[in-house]
Formats: structure tokens, sequence, C-alpha cells
């Protein structure tokens, strides 16, 4: 399946869900990561789904381009705890490394 630019698409932080994510809204349907922000700066990233409809479109290295960089913008230090999210920053590991809290790794 080709992939598209998703470039255009927003990031929503909704803190409203039972479980905090960050989405976004494609063709009737949602891509999320779940997180959970601990006291001070950490954020965890547990859990990456694209729906099935979506998946092989570039959708998951989209959301994980953007809630990256929503997390360095708000200068909080990551855990990722989602596979999905680990294999990511192996492959590209300058993106983690200002961002990784310390005593981390991938």
């Amino acid at each position: 399946m080709e992939k598209k630019d998703w470039s255009n698409l927003a990031l929503i932080n909704n803190t409203e869900s039972p479980k905090k994510r960050f989405e976004l809204h494609v063709e009737n349907e949602i891509v999320f990561i779940e997180y959970i922000l601990a006291k001070g700066d950490t954020i965890y990233l547990t859990h990456t789904e694209v729906p099935q409809l979506l998946e092989g479109q570039g959708l998951g290295t989209t959301i994980i381009k953007k809630t990256l960089h929503y997390i360095k913008e708000k200068g909080y230090r990551l855990v990722p705890l989602c596979p999905f999210v680990a294999a990511y920053l192996k492959k590209h590991p300058e993106v983690g490394k200002d961002i990784l809290k310390q005593g981390y790794s991938v």
C-alpha cells in the first residue's frame, strides 16, 4: 500500500479518554499512542495502535514523529515502554538522544 504524506494531520492530546492518548483522526478512524504523564516531567508511551484499515500507510511513524516533537517541545523526559516506539527510536537514535529519561535506552 502506498504511503501518503500525513504531515498536515493535527496531533490531538486527548486527556479526556479513560487512558490519556495522543491521536490522529484519519478517515473516521483514530490512530493513537497511549501515555502516562508522571509527576515532574516524565512521560511513558505505553501503547500505539493503528486501525487495521489504515495499516501500512505510514501513520504509525507519523504519530510517533509528531508525539516525539511534542515531548521535546514540552521538555518532557521520555520512557518508551511501547515496543513500536522503542523500535522507531532504535532506527532513529538521533531523535531520542535529547529526550530519553536518564538511565533509559532503547
